[in-house]
């Protein structure tokens, strides 16, 4: 059989099929096929697997490194993903921004029977894509919800492209600025969105400079629940000269206990 395919296939095909297939058994990168249809309403994506199970992941971000990560089979940020694994206990995890469910199958998968993880993306396409990365995993514990995080209920602008053209994925940001592409998002607080009964045992913000606002939007939720917060931007510096943060975080009994990939920990120090 091999015989055959061989001598029907032209000589430049041969060779890749003897190399890439022939001989390993199977190809083992995922293979980008570009959509011959093109507009705004088709998601561009590409399926790639690493061990927590599979993913999503947009194609206008293929550069950034934590989709060549996933693309190569291998886990971004598993020192992250695992502590909050270690340190839920047995309740929810919040998780914001989702960008297109990196996170979702290694936390989901494995917290206990009955918590649920909460996560949060305004970014259409890539809400849309953590939609998929959900229903390829079957993760029935995840809840998803298409807003961002902030002080306030309100309308915004997502910045998702600079003014030289350049898509910014996972770090598309809200701010002050007409110049480049924007596309309108809606913000609520995450006071409104967690229900009183659930008890949150690690809430974990990667908004793009944009997590004291989320934290003002949490404060019941924090305040009722102490739990464990691991926060992207924030750095000790950050922390220590913020005053809102200090009035209302650190007054709680936080302190700053460590540090995991780029994000800072903090949590409740009980007085023996």
């Amino acid at each position: 059989m091999i015989k055959l395919v061989k001598s029907l296939l032209p000589k430049k095909l041969k060779k890749f099929v003897k190399r890439n297939i022939l001989k390993k058994g199977f190809v083992n990168k995922p293979t980008y096929t570009a959509s011959l249809h093109k507009d705004e309403f088709t998601l561009n994506a590409t399926i790639a697997y690493n061990k927590y199970g599979g993913y999503c992941t947009p194609f206008s971000a293929q550069q950034e490194s934590v989709v060549q990560e996933i693309l190569k089979g291998k886990v971004y940020e598993p020192d992250t993903i695992q502590y909050i694994i270690d340190h839920c206990k047995d309740g929810d995890v919040i998780q914001a921004g989702a960008y297109f469910g990196d996170f979702l199958p290694g936390i989901a998968k494995n917290i206990s029977k009955n918590a649920k993880v909460w996560t949060f993306e305004p970014s259409s396409e890539y809400y849309r894509c953590a939609e998929i990365t959900i229903l390829i995993n079957n993760l029935t514990n995840v809840n998803l919800f298409q807003v961002g995080l902030g002080e306030k209920k309100s309308e915004v602008k997502l910045q998702i492209e600079t003014e030289d053209g350049r898509r910014l994925g996972g770090a598309s940001r809200i701010i002050d600025s007409e110049i480049g592409k924007f596309v309108p998002i809606t913000i609520e607080t995450l006071d409104s969105m967690i229900p009183e009964d659930r008890n949150i045992t690690v809430l974990q913000l990667d908004l793009e400079g944009f997590e004291i606002p989320a934290l003002k939007g949490a404060i019941n939720t924090i305040s009722r629940c102490k739990p464990i917060l691991i926060l992207e931007i924030l750095s000790h510096n950050d922390i220590l000269t913020n005053n809102w943060f200090k009035e209302h975080i650190l007054s709680l009994g936080y302190k700053i206990t460590g540090k995991v990939h780029n994000n800072t920990i903090v949590t409740i120090q009980h007085n023996n």
